[in-house]
């Protein structure tokens, strides 16, 4: 037998497996013991010094086999407190028991001819390659990951999925439009795999056992949104077997169009809640309701905000697509470039920053943000506070804008995605800096300590407002991000310039297709339309331009650095904004350029529940609706 210890410095290590071999049972189990300190229920198994019965022989066997094959298909929390969890583990809990996020105890590496045989992939396929890393095939099939994603995907309107445009040929300024899904939102891409996913692994664990079989699995599934998460995941769930699907929304607070994508789906499995409070009220209920030991003891709960990992997973796909997409385009084998990406709770980012950790080439990830600027403010200071960071050179977020940031609580923008207190997924980002920056030279005490580190400031996070990282953590930080905070003004101003110039360039550059455009619906007369969050996108990637083209005048570096700027959501889902900025403009009516999709869905039939922010509250209406469900299914 052949046992290999995973860790974080070994690459180049065989996969961790356990064969039938010569050796004796004694050395595997010392090998084993000595290896894998986190594997509680296969360790016990082995510490015999022989196997007393062939079906604890077989137990002990098929154990072996359904143990993920590499570090990076095991899963750990970021508090320290979880490990060697399977990837279905994951996907199902969504948050560790002790309160942290679920991450791949590795990174995974590249293989060695990632790029000549990807380069030319489709969508598709390039998922597959990239989701194989995390996903081992004892969990799920070659086949079935490959049907899994063609069922995801083959929901959007374009066969290229995320299609590049470019905006300005001399700029090198290009968009990636990420919002050809069923709700014209980037979050179609990872919650059509998501609600996939739930579907496939609650088939295989009920197989065989009947409505009124008390051991039958039932999903209910959590999630909190400002807008775009909860008609996305709604789409992924409806109708899906065994799952009960609640989201909720911070009332008033989400845009017309985002509200009825939600509220007039009538299935019987889906419940839209609207809170009396912020989407960080909705946040902070998901989170208790996943803490309560009594909802768990009789609801298995999953989540489908981006704290859950395969929403993270499915992400990163993009950003690799994105790169061949501006290879073909420059035919440039390598070229320079940075992903500016509208950031609020900071997932779509994450999925970035495990793209270039895994081996993807970009220069730099910057994060655009609105006037709830609490990452802007770290990356500027070291400091992660709720309230403005007192102090001269940061108060209010920095006032570049000239526009102060709120003093207390979260500020209504323009940009609702982005209104956020608190970004839960930067707890991902803590976790490996903290790791990274570690003196501790032993893998799995080194881990510990970065959860240690981040179970300390997250509790300060709580109890103070707030925390602060030293200098080598906020260094560590900046060597992948860098940050612009961007004001209202800003963004209406934004939308009015791009839409003011001619853009006879913004022509896909995938290289796949030779069909018309996948932009129908936000260009109009040769013009194009920015959502207002894709719009901050964009401002961040003309301040980073500028700031390029000055550097390298003077250090007579390479200017030509082509800057990708993820487009998040379709601007019909934002049409308030839109005719701010447009409303003068000659000639422009938003009706011609809404989709078919959104026309007459505000008068549709709607269905939604008005609570009040407290999560014991929450606590009892789902599960009165869920014992609903379930006798229904059963009658």
């Amino acid at each position: 037998a052949q046992v290999v210890s995973p860790t974080n410095e070994r690459r180049d290590r065989q996969p961790y497996e356990v064969e039938d071999g010569g050796e004796s049972l004694e050395l595997e189990v010392r090998r084993r013991k000595s290896c894998d300190e986190h594997s509680p229920t296969l360790t016990r198994l082995l510490s015999s010094s022989y196997i007393q019965s062939e079906e604890q022989e077989k137990q002990r066997r098929t154990l072996c086999r359904m143990t993920p094959k590499s570090a990076a298909q095991r899963y750990l929390s970021t508090r320290g407190g979880s490990y060697d969890f399977s990837f279905e583990d994951v996907v199902l809990k969504g948050l560790a028991s002790d309160g942290g996020l679920f991450i791949p105890e590795e990174i995974a590496s590249l293989p060695s001819d990632w790029h000549a045989r990807w380069k030319d992939l489709p969508f598709e396929e390039l998922a597959y390659e990239i989701y194989s890393l995390y996903i081992s095939r004892e969990e799920i099939p070659e086949q079935d990951l490959k049907d899994l994603i063609h069922k995801s995907y083959s929901t959007f309107r374009t066969k290229d999925i995320t299609p590049s445009v470019t905006l300005d040929e001399q700029k090198n300024l290009h968009l990636l439009e990420l919002f050809h899904g069923p709700t014209f939102a980037f979050k179609d891409v990872a919650l059509q795999f998501l609600g996939n996913l739930f579907e496939y692994f609650l088939v295989r664990r009920n197989k065989g056992k009947e409505p009124q079989d008390p051991s039958r699995e039932h999903l209910t599934v959590v999630g909190a949104t400002s807008g775009d998460t909860g008609s996305a995941a709604i789409y992924g769930l409806r109708g899906k077997k065994d799952v009960s699907v609640f989201i909720m929304h911070p009332k008033g607070k989400v845009s017309p169009i985002q509200e009825a994508q939600m509220t007039t789906v009538l299935d019987a499995n889906v419940h839209n809640l609207a809170v009396e409070g912020t989407f960080d009220d909705c946040q902070d209920i998901v989170k208790a309701l996943f803490a309560d030991p009594d909802m768990n003891s009789t609801h298995r709960l999953a989540a489908v905000n981006s704290i859950n990992w395969a929403r993270i997973l499915a992400q990163i796909t993009y950003y690799f697509y994105a790169y061949f997409s501006l290879v073909r385009k420059t035919g440039q084998s390598n070229p320079t470039f940075r992903f500016i990406v509208p950031t609020g709770n900071f997932g779509d980012i994450m999925a970035g920053y495990f793209a270039t950790r895994m081996g993807l080439p970009a220069d730099k990830l910057i994060i655009a943000t609105n006037e709830n600027d609490i990452l802007h403010r770290f990356w500027k200071t070291g400091f992660y506070e709720k309230m403005p960071v007192h102090g001269k050179e940061a108060e209010g977020g920095l006032v570049e804008d000239g526009v102060k940031a709120a003093e207390s609580g979260v500020k209504e923008t323009l940009t609702p995605a982005m209104d956020i207190l608190v970004s839960s997924n930067f707890e991902r980002l803590l976790w490996f800096l903290a790791y990274r920056t570690s003196s501790v030279e032993e893998t799995n005490r080194r881990r510990m300590e970065a959860g240690e580190k981040v179970k300390t400031w997250l509790d300060a996070l709580k109890k103070d407002g707030g925390f602060g990282v030293n200098k080598e953590i906020l260094a560590a930080a900046k060597e992948n991000f860098d940050s612009e905070r961007v004001s209202d003004k800003q963004t209406i101003q934004t939308i009015k310039d791009i839409y003011g110039a001619s853009v006879p360039s913004a022509t896909q550059t995938n290289g796949h297709t030779s069909a018309a455009p996948a932009t129908t619906g936000t260009q109009h007369n040769g013009h194009y339309i920015l959502d207002p969050h894709s719009a901050i996108g964009i401002t961040a990637s003309l301040r980073s331009i500028t700031a390029c083209t000055e550097s390298a005048q003077k250090t007579g570096g390479d200017p030509a650095i082509h800057h990708i700027s993820l487009a998040t959501a379709h601007p019909a889902k934002f049409s308030h904004a839109v005719e701010l900025a447009l409303k003068d403009v000659e000639g422009f009516t938003f009706e011609k350029v809404l989709p078919e999709q959104f026309v007459g869905l505000e008068e549709k039939d709607k269905r939604c529940l008005d609570a009040p922010a407290s999560w014991e509250r929450v606590k009892g209406i789902v599960r009165e609706l869920v014992e609903k469900e379930v006798q229904a299914k059963m009658a």
